[in-house]
């Protein structure tokens, strides 16, 4: 169910959160609502978390429902607009249209052949042209970007800073493909590239990889490095880091994690350290001139 449009907020400068899953769209909403303003979740169903809905004004939405979308972002008086959360992209054949994505599906068929960078923008460009401001997560919410410098008790070594320059430097050959935002490297050698699996199953396969002998570098040896890729909108899919991921990089025997500062979003950075001390590896935030 929706919540009411006149509830009491929402005279309020309101926010609309288009959110998938995972737990940074109930981080993004409560960032919002400490500067002053409403957040308001368009929240997709079967992907976003209801338990985090419920905590906001809310409505549930479908992936293909454009018009919906714009109707309510109006009707609940949001003039900024953020993606935020996961979310797969659908085949064609599962979306659910409505007439206003009828009419724009010229426009979102060819932002469908392309990579995901391409396909989101596409998907702005669609709410720009209907009066909305689409933003970044680091606009609205920039607390919970990670910042630079090194985040908790261990420091990585200058093997592991030559390991974090070589995959930021892979991470950026492979921009132009629309790749991923993740490598894993170890004494110079490139152990993987995240693809559509995502960061905590590349973590997995590292760990399978070293209990199958394919992986020769001692546990203790090679870092997880993530960036966005260079030609990214920053307003959509920056990478994210969490204690789970940092679990899973112990796990598959890393001495470490580095991201860039400013563009990799952490929903509570205090929780992240805490997890990298506890297992006993590195978190570091660098500056985005490294990623060069």
């Amino acid at each position: 169910m929706s919540q009411p449009i006149d509830d009491p907020g929402a005279g309020r400068d309101s926010v609309a959160i288009i959110c998938g899953g995972g737990s940074f769209p109930g981080a993004v909403a409560e960032a919002v609502a400490r500067h002053g303003r409403r957040p308001v979740m368009l929240a997709f169903k079967g992907w976003a978390d209801p338990d985090i809905v419920a905590r906001f004004a809310h409505h549930w939405i479908a992936i293909g429902q454009l018009g919906r979308v714009l109707r309510l972002a109006r009707a609940e008086r949001c003039r900024d607009v953020v993606f935020i959360g996961t979310l797969l992209r659908p085949p064609l054949a599962q979306i659910r249209l409505d007439w206003q994505t009828i009419r724009s599906m010229p426009r979102i068929v060819r932002s469908f052949r392309g990579g995901d960078n391409r396909l989101l923008t596409g998907m702005a460009s669609l709410a720009e042209d209907a009066g909305l401001r689409v933003v970044g997560v680091h606009e609205l919410a920039p607390e919970i970007m990670v910042p630079e410098g090194v985040l908790g008790r261990h420091q990585p070594s200058e093997r592991d800073r030559a390991d974090i320059a070589r995959a930021l430097a892979l991470i950026a050959a492979l921009g132009p493909f629309d790749v991923g935002q993740a490598a894993v490297v170890a004494e110079n050698n490139v152990l993987a590239v995240e693809a559509a699996e995502g960061t905590d199953n590349l973590l997995l396969r590292i760990a399978e990889l070293r209990r199958q002998r394919r992986v020769t570098t001692p546990a203790g040896v090679g870092v997880l490095v993530k960036a966005p890729k260079p030609e990214q909108d920053r307003r959509f899919d920056l990478p994210s880091i969490g204690p789970r991921t940092i679990e899973n990089a112990a796990r598959a025997g890393l001495v470490g994690i580095a991201v860039t500062a400013g563009s990799t979003i952490v929903a509570d950075v205090a929780q992240a350290i805490a997890a990298a001390d506890r297992e006993r590896i590195f978190f570091v935030g660098v500056g985005e001139a490294s990623a060069r």
